[in-house]
Protein backbone atom coordinates (compact mmCIF):
# COMPACT_ATOMS: atom_id res chain seq x y z
CA UNK A 1 0.00 0.00 0.00
CA UNK A 2 1.17 3.53 -0.68
CA UNK A 3 1.27 6.04 2.20
CA UNK A 4 -0.56 8.84 0.38
CA UNK A 5 -4.27 8.14 -0.20
CA UNK A 6 -5.09 7.72 -3.87
CA UNK A 7 -8.39 7.46 -5.67
CA UNK A 8 -9.57 3.83 -5.34
CA UNK A 9 -9.68 1.92 -8.60
CA UNK A 10 -13.01 0.40 -7.57
CA UNK A 11 -14.52 3.91 -7.42
CA UNK A 12 -13.58 4.84 -10.98
CA UNK A 13 -16.62 5.33 -13.21
CA UNK A 14 -16.45 3.59 -16.60
CA UNK A 15 -13.07 2.79 -18.22
CA UNK A 16 -13.90 -0.91 -17.89
CA UNK A 17 -11.38 -2.02 -20.53
CA UNK A 18 -8.54 -0.15 -18.87
CA UNK A 19 -9.47 -1.40 -15.40
CA UNK A 20 -9.46 -4.96 -16.73
CA UNK A 21 -6.04 -4.48 -18.35
CA UNK A 22 -4.64 -3.09 -15.10
CA UNK A 23 -6.07 -5.96 -13.08
CA UNK A 24 -4.57 -8.51 -15.48
CA UNK A 25 -1.19 -6.82 -15.09
CA UNK A 26 -1.56 -6.98 -11.31
CA UNK A 27 -2.32 -10.69 -11.57
CA UNK A 28 0.71 -11.40 -13.78
CA UNK A 29 3.29 -8.59 -13.86
CA UNK A 30 5.24 -10.56 -16.49
CA UNK A 31 2.64 -9.41 -19.02
CA UNK A 32 4.75 -6.28 -19.29
CA UNK A 33 2.69 -3.29 -18.21
CA UNK A 34 0.12 -1.11 -19.93
CA UNK A 35 0.30 1.80 -22.37
CA UNK A 36 -2.71 4.09 -21.95
CA UNK A 37 -3.66 6.34 -24.86
CA UNK A 38 -6.20 9.11 -24.58
CA UNK A 39 -6.81 12.85 -24.46
CA UNK A 40 -6.02 14.99 -21.44
CA UNK A 41 -8.44 15.04 -18.52
CA UNK A 42 -9.38 11.35 -18.80
CA UNK A 43 -7.99 10.39 -15.35
CA UNK A 44 -5.23 8.27 -16.87
CA UNK A 45 -2.92 9.05 -13.94
CA UNK A 46 -5.67 8.27 -11.42
CA UNK A 47 -6.25 4.87 -12.96
CA UNK A 48 -2.55 4.10 -13.15
CA UNK A 49 -2.06 4.93 -9.47
CA UNK A 50 -4.93 2.63 -8.61
CA UNK A 51 -2.88 -0.32 -9.88
CA UNK A 52 -0.34 0.01 -7.06
CA UNK A 53 -2.97 -0.99 -4.50
CA UNK A 54 -3.57 -4.28 -6.32
CA UNK A 55 0.06 -5.42 -6.52
CA UNK A 56 1.85 -7.47 -3.89
CA UNK A 57 4.05 -4.39 -3.41
CA UNK A 58 2.18 -1.11 -3.59
CA UNK A 59 5.15 1.10 -4.44
CA UNK A 60 4.20 3.69 -7.07
CA UNK A 61 7.05 5.76 -8.54
CA UNK A 62 6.71 8.52 -11.13
CA UNK A 63 9.46 9.29 -13.63
CA UNK A 64 9.36 13.01 -14.52
CA UNK A 65 9.92 13.94 -18.17
CA UNK A 66 12.76 16.27 -17.22
CA UNK A 67 14.61 13.70 -15.12
CA UNK A 68 18.35 13.25 -15.59
CA UNK A 69 19.91 9.87 -16.24
CA UNK A 70 21.47 9.91 -12.75
CA UNK A 71 18.05 10.42 -11.19
CA UNK A 72 16.76 7.45 -13.16
CA UNK A 73 19.57 4.93 -12.58
CA UNK A 74 21.14 6.30 -9.37
CA UNK A 75 24.67 7.51 -8.60
CA UNK A 76 27.89 6.20 -7.07
CA UNK A 77 29.76 8.25 -4.44
CA UNK A 78 33.44 7.89 -5.40
CA UNK A 79 34.66 9.85 -2.39
CA UNK A 80 33.08 7.27 -0.09
CA UNK A 81 34.59 4.50 -2.20
CA UNK A 82 38.09 5.95 -1.82
CA UNK A 83 37.73 6.83 1.85
CA UNK A 84 35.84 3.80 3.11
CA UNK A 85 36.94 1.24 0.56
CA UNK A 86 33.44 0.52 -0.66
CA UNK A 87 31.09 2.06 -3.17
CA UNK A 88 28.21 4.02 -1.72
CA UNK A 89 25.16 3.87 -3.97
CA UNK A 90 22.44 6.51 -3.99
CA UNK A 91 19.33 4.82 -5.41
CA UNK A 92 17.45 6.35 -8.30
CA UNK A 93 13.93 5.96 -9.61
CA UNK A 94 14.56 2.42 -10.90
CA UNK A 95 15.62 1.17 -7.47
CA UNK A 96 12.59 2.72 -5.80
CA UNK A 97 10.25 1.19 -8.39
CA UNK A 98 11.56 -2.37 -7.92
CA UNK A 99 8.59 -4.64 -7.20
CA UNK A 100 6.05 -1.89 -7.84
CA UNK A 101 4.87 0.46 -10.56
CA UNK A 102 7.01 2.81 -12.65
CA UNK A 103 4.72 5.45 -14.11
CA UNK A 104 5.70 7.72 -17.01
CA UNK A 105 3.23 10.42 -18.02
CA UNK A 106 3.51 11.55 -21.67
CA UNK A 107 5.93 8.69 -22.27
CA UNK A 108 6.12 9.57 -25.97
CA UNK A 109 7.86 12.82 -25.00
CA UNK A 110 10.52 11.11 -22.88
CA UNK A 111 14.13 11.92 -23.86
CA UNK A 112 15.81 9.32 -26.08
CA UNK A 113 18.67 8.60 -23.67
CA UNK A 114 16.18 7.78 -20.91
CA UNK A 115 14.23 5.58 -23.30
CA UNK A 116 17.42 3.64 -24.03
CA UNK A 117 17.97 3.03 -20.32
CA UNK A 118 14.37 1.90 -19.82
CA UNK A 119 14.69 -0.53 -22.71
CA UNK A 120 17.83 -2.12 -21.27
CA UNK A 121 16.48 -2.44 -17.73
CA UNK A 122 13.03 -3.63 -18.84
CA UNK A 123 14.68 -6.43 -20.84
CA UNK A 124 17.13 -7.58 -18.15
CA UNK A 125 15.33 -6.74 -14.91
CA UNK A 126 18.66 -5.45 -13.55
CA UNK A 127 20.03 -1.93 -13.30
CA UNK A 128 23.81 -1.52 -13.57
CA UNK A 129 25.52 1.75 -12.59
CA UNK A 130 29.18 2.19 -13.55
CA UNK A 131 31.52 5.06 -12.87
CA UNK A 132 35.30 5.18 -13.24
CA UNK A 133 35.73 1.43 -13.01
CA UNK A 134 33.36 0.99 -10.06
CA UNK A 135 30.01 -0.66 -10.65
CA UNK A 136 26.87 -1.45 -8.71
CA UNK A 137 23.92 -3.54 -9.75
CA UNK A 138 20.48 -4.13 -8.26
CA UNK A 139 17.19 -5.74 -9.22
CA UNK A 140 14.79 -3.47 -11.07
CA UNK A 141 11.65 -5.40 -11.90
CA UNK A 142 8.62 -3.19 -12.20
CA UNK A 143 5.32 -2.84 -13.97
CA UNK A 144 5.75 -0.10 -16.58
CA UNK A 145 2.69 2.11 -17.01
CA UNK A 146 2.78 4.90 -19.57
CA UNK A 147 0.26 7.44 -20.81
CA UNK A 148 0.33 9.38 -24.05
CA UNK A 149 -1.67 11.38 -26.57
CA UNK A 150 -0.62 10.19 -30.06
CA UNK A 151 -1.53 13.57 -31.51
CA UNK A 152 1.53 14.95 -29.71
CA UNK A 153 3.97 12.46 -31.21
CA UNK A 154 4.42 8.73 -31.67
CA UNK A 155 6.34 6.45 -29.34
CA UNK A 156 9.57 4.82 -30.47
CA UNK A 157 8.74 1.33 -31.81
CA UNK A 158 11.25 -0.36 -29.49
CA UNK A 159 9.61 1.10 -26.38
CA UNK A 160 6.10 0.71 -27.78
CA UNK A 161 6.61 -3.03 -28.10
CA UNK A 162 7.87 -3.24 -24.50
CA UNK A 163 4.40 -2.43 -23.20
CA UNK A 164 2.54 -5.69 -22.90
CA UNK A 165 -0.95 -4.25 -23.31
CA UNK A 166 -2.32 -1.14 -25.01
CA UNK A 167 -5.66 0.52 -24.22
CA UNK A 168 -7.22 3.58 -25.87
CA UNK A 169 -9.65 5.65 -23.80
CA UNK A 170 -12.63 7.44 -25.25
CA UNK A 171 -12.91 11.17 -24.65
CA UNK A 172 -16.71 11.35 -24.84
CA UNK A 173 -18.45 9.81 -21.81
CA UNK A 174 -22.21 10.18 -21.61
CA UNK A 175 -23.67 13.12 -19.59
CA UNK A 176 -24.86 10.93 -16.71
CA UNK A 177 -21.46 9.27 -16.51
CA UNK A 178 -19.71 12.64 -16.63
CA UNK A 179 -21.80 13.89 -13.72
CA UNK A 180 -20.97 10.86 -11.60
CA UNK A 181 -17.25 11.20 -12.42
CA UNK A 182 -17.22 14.84 -11.28
CA UNK A 183 -19.28 14.10 -8.17
CA UNK A 184 -16.92 11.35 -6.99
CA UNK A 185 -13.87 13.47 -7.71
CA UNK A 186 -15.28 16.36 -5.67
CA UNK A 187 -16.10 14.01 -2.81
CA UNK A 188 -12.56 12.63 -2.87
CA UNK A 189 -10.95 16.07 -2.91
CA UNK A 190 -13.14 17.24 -0.02
CA UNK A 191 -12.31 14.28 2.27
CA UNK A 192 -9.78 11.77 0.95
CA UNK A 193 -9.74 9.59 4.05
CA UNK A 194 -13.51 9.48 4.32
CA UNK A 195 -13.97 8.74 0.61
CA UNK A 196 -11.47 5.86 0.73
CA UNK A 197 -13.19 4.50 3.84
CA UNK A 198 -16.55 4.43 2.04
CA UNK A 199 -15.02 2.47 -0.83
CA UNK A 200 -12.84 0.22 1.32
CA UNK A 201 -15.18 -2.79 1.07
CA UNK A 202 -15.28 -2.66 -2.74
CA UNK A 203 -11.53 -2.03 -2.91
CA UNK A 204 -10.82 -4.95 -0.58
CA UNK A 205 -13.01 -7.24 -2.72
CA UNK A 206 -11.09 -6.16 -5.85
CA UNK A 207 -7.75 -6.64 -4.09
CA UNK A 208 -8.77 -10.09 -2.84
CA UNK A 209 -9.95 -11.13 -6.29
CA UNK A 210 -6.58 -10.21 -7.78
CA UNK A 211 -4.76 -12.07 -5.00
CA UNK A 212 -6.86 -15.20 -5.50
CA UNK A 213 -6.22 -15.00 -9.24
CA UNK A 214 -2.47 -14.74 -8.60
CA UNK A 215 -2.61 -17.87 -6.46
CA UNK A 216 -4.59 -19.69 -9.16
CA UNK A 217 -2.36 -18.54 -12.02
CA UNK A 218 0.37 -21.18 -11.77
CA UNK A 219 -2.16 -24.03 -11.93
CA UNK A 220 -3.53 -22.84 -15.30
CA UNK A 221 -1.59 -24.41 -18.16
CA UNK A 222 -0.27 -22.43 -21.11
CA UNK A 223 -1.67 -25.17 -23.33
CA UNK A 224 -0.78 -25.92 -26.94
CA UNK A 225 -4.34 -25.44 -28.21
CA UNK A 226 -4.50 -21.88 -26.90
CA UNK A 227 -1.02 -21.16 -28.21
CA UNK A 228 -1.94 -22.45 -31.67
CA UNK A 229 -5.02 -20.21 -31.77
CA UNK A 230 -3.00 -17.18 -30.72
CA UNK A 231 -0.12 -17.77 -33.12
CA UNK A 232 -2.55 -18.13 -36.02
CA UNK A 233 -4.15 -14.79 -35.15
CA UNK A 234 -0.78 -13.07 -34.68
CA UNK A 235 0.28 -14.33 -38.10
CA UNK A 236 -2.94 -13.03 -39.64
CA UNK A 237 -2.34 -9.64 -37.99
CA UNK A 238 1.21 -9.55 -39.46
CA UNK A 239 2.79 -8.57 -36.14
CA UNK A 240 6.56 -8.24 -35.91
CA UNK A 241 8.47 -10.52 -33.58
CA UNK A 242 7.16 -13.00 -31.03
CA UNK A 243 6.37 -10.71 -28.09
CA UNK A 244 2.70 -10.39 -29.08
CA UNK A 245 2.23 -14.18 -28.95
CA UNK A 246 3.81 -14.43 -25.50
CA UNK A 247 1.99 -11.41 -24.06
CA UNK A 248 -1.35 -12.55 -25.48
CA UNK A 249 -0.97 -16.05 -24.02
CA UNK A 250 -0.01 -14.70 -20.59
CA UNK A 251 -2.86 -12.20 -20.63
CA UNK A 252 -5.36 -14.91 -21.63
CA UNK A 253 -4.18 -17.06 -18.72
CA UNK A 254 -4.47 -14.11 -16.35
CA UNK A 255 -8.01 -13.51 -17.62
CA UNK A 256 -8.89 -17.14 -16.99
CA UNK A 257 -7.56 -16.78 -13.45
CA UNK A 258 -9.54 -13.55 -13.08
CA UNK A 259 -12.72 -15.45 -14.00
CA UNK A 260 -11.91 -18.20 -11.53
CA UNK A 261 -11.49 -20.79 -14.30
CA UNK A 262 -9.02 -23.67 -14.32
CA UNK A 263 -8.06 -23.51 -18.01
CA UNK A 264 -7.75 -20.99 -20.82
CA UNK A 265 -10.84 -20.84 -23.01
CA UNK A 266 -11.65 -19.06 -26.25
CA UNK A 267 -13.46 -16.30 -24.36
CA UNK A 268 -10.21 -15.49 -22.54
CA UNK A 269 -8.30 -15.24 -25.81
CA UNK A 270 -10.97 -13.00 -27.30
CA UNK A 271 -11.20 -10.78 -24.21
CA UNK A 272 -7.54 -9.68 -24.38
CA UNK A 273 -6.98 -9.78 -28.14
CA UNK A 274 -7.23 -6.03 -28.72
CA UNK A 275 -5.02 -5.28 -25.70
CA UNK A 276 -2.18 -7.35 -27.14
CA UNK A 277 -2.57 -6.47 -30.83
CA UNK A 278 -3.63 -2.83 -30.96
CA UNK A 279 -0.11 -1.39 -30.95
CA UNK A 280 1.50 -4.25 -32.86
CA UNK A 281 -0.68 -5.17 -35.83
CA UNK A 282 0.34 -4.03 -39.30
CA UNK A 283 -1.74 -3.59 -42.43
CA UNK A 284 -1.21 -6.24 -45.05
CA UNK A 285 0.84 -5.05 -48.02
CA UNK A 286 -0.99 -5.15 -51.38
CA UNK A 287 -0.18 -8.34 -53.23
CA UNK A 288 1.36 -8.25 -56.70
CA UNK A 289 -1.06 -9.28 -59.46
CA UNK A 290 -0.85 -12.83 -60.66
CA UNK A 291 0.88 -13.50 -64.04
CA UNK A 292 -2.48 -14.25 -65.65
CA UNK A 293 -3.83 -10.88 -64.46
CA UNK A 294 -0.74 -9.07 -65.76
CA UNK A 295 -1.14 -10.76 -69.18
CA UNK A 296 -4.84 -9.88 -69.34
CA UNK A 297 -4.10 -6.27 -68.43
CA UNK A 298 -1.41 -6.07 -71.12
CA UNK A 299 -3.75 -7.47 -73.77
CA UNK A 300 -6.49 -5.04 -72.76
CA UNK A 301 -4.03 -2.15 -72.99
CA UNK A 302 -2.87 -3.22 -76.47
CA UNK A 303 -6.43 -3.60 -77.73
CA UNK A 304 -7.35 -0.18 -76.39
CA UNK A 305 -4.34 1.43 -78.05
CA UNK A 306 -5.05 -0.22 -81.40
CA UNK A 307 -8.63 0.99 -81.37
CA UNK A 308 -7.49 4.54 -80.72
CA UNK A 309 -9.23 4.63 -77.31
CA UNK A 310 -6.08 4.63 -75.16
CA UNK A 311 -4.72 7.65 -73.29
CA UNK A 312 -1.30 8.84 -74.42
CA UNK A 313 1.39 8.76 -71.76
CA UNK A 314 -0.74 6.82 -69.28
CA UNK A 315 1.23 4.63 -66.84
CA UNK A 316 -0.19 1.88 -64.65
CA UNK A 317 -0.50 2.72 -60.96
CA UNK A 318 2.26 1.25 -58.82
CA UNK A 319 1.61 -0.10 -55.32
CA UNK A 320 3.62 1.83 -52.74
CA UNK A 321 4.54 0.24 -49.37
CA UNK A 322 3.11 2.32 -46.54
CA UNK A 323 4.93 0.67 -43.62
CA UNK A 324 3.50 0.26 -40.16
CA UNK A 325 0.34 2.16 -39.37
CA UNK A 326 -1.79 2.41 -36.27
CA UNK A 327 -5.20 3.93 -35.99
CA UNK A 328 -4.81 7.28 -34.22
CA UNK A 329 -7.97 8.87 -32.82
CA UNK A 330 -8.38 12.59 -33.50
CA UNK A 331 -7.72 14.05 -30.07
CA UNK A 332 -7.03 17.75 -29.43
CA UNK A 333 -3.47 18.82 -28.74
CA UNK A 334 -2.54 20.31 -25.39
CA UNK A 335 -2.54 24.13 -25.35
Amino acid sequence: MTDTPHFPLSAVVGADSLKLALCLTAIDPKIGGVLIEGPRGMAKSTLARGLADLLASGQFVTLPLGATEERLVGTLDLDAALGQGKAQFSPGVLAKADGGVLYVDEVNLLADHLVDVLLDVAASGTNVVERDGISHRHAARFVLIGTMNPEEGELRPQLLDRFGLNVAMSGLPQPAERSEIIRRRLDFDADQQGFCARWEAAQTALRDRCQQARERLASIALDDQSLAEITERCFAAAVDGMRADLVWLRAARAHAAWRGATAIELQDIDAVAEFALRHRRREQQPQAPAPEQQQSAAQASTTSAQSGQGQWGELPAQAQPMGARREVPSWPKKP
